[in-house]
């Protein structure tokens, strides 16, 4: 009932108004606060980011730019290894789940075949993504049973060429673990120690069966 009065009266248009005012009011109280120094140490960036800013939410983009969250999402990319005798190995193995769940079908991928034994060789021989289809829905990182395909935090890729300049092949989006590991590193950390607890179980098992077959040797 006393909403409907305060409809009646216009007393919500007036407190929605001075709620805008407020806010209005914040936005120059926070720049003169933060003068000098406005995107330009880590901790007004962090500041700017979180939900303790004031006034006005929005940035003046591209004069200022806020960097992507962890959990921002945009193209995705392909993930490779550097071993150590510099050679880079991709971590795709042309499975194809990838292209599979895709909802918007963007992602084309030719498997490599061994020219000799006419066998496929779990590496792409091409891949394809076209960033225009691409909805940046993240299921083909999701999917990923190698975990060599992930988001990126890319987003600037604005171009006049709707054709050749959209159409992202391996090389284009292929990145080392390391960018991956700077651009989200709590979900590098914790798939690095799913790994690592992967090769120790594997070692462990591999020399329990190492031991059995010795003895079994011996008794023989």
């Amino acid at each position: 009932m006393n909403k409907e009065k305060n409809n009646l009266y216009g007393t919500g248009i007036i407190k929605g108004a001075l709620v805008t005012m407020r806010h209005f009011i914040d936005t120059y109280l926070d720049d003169i606060r933060m003068l000098g120094k406005r995107y330009m140490t880590q901790e007004s960036i962090e500041y700017r980011r979180s939900k303790d800013v004031k006034g006005i939410f929005t940035v003046q983009y591209p004069d200022e730019k806020l960097p992507p969250q962890e959990e921002f999402r945009f193209i995705p990319f392909l993930v490779y290894d550097t071993h150590e005798d510099g050679t880079d190995m991709i971590r795709c193995t042309s499975c194809g789940i990838c292209s599979k769940v895709c909802p918007p079908q963007c992602i084309w991928i030719v498997q490599t075949i061994d020219e000799k034994t006419g066998r496929p060789i779990p590496e792409p021989a091409e891949f394809y993504i076209d960033i225009d289809i691409c909805m940046n829905c993240g299921f083909c990182a999701e999917f990923c049973p190698f975990d060599a395909i992930k988001m990126d935090h890319d987003y600037e890729l604005a171009s006049y060429d709707r054709t050749k300049a959209h159409l992202f092949n391996k090389e284009r989006l292929m990145k080392p673990a390391s960018y991956y590991a700077k651009i989200r590193p709590t979900y590098f950390e914790r798939e690095e120690a799913v790994r690592l607890e992967k090769e120790a179980k594997k070692a462990a098992a591999a020399k329990t069966k190492a031991e059995r077959a010795s003895k079994s040797a011996q008794a023989d």
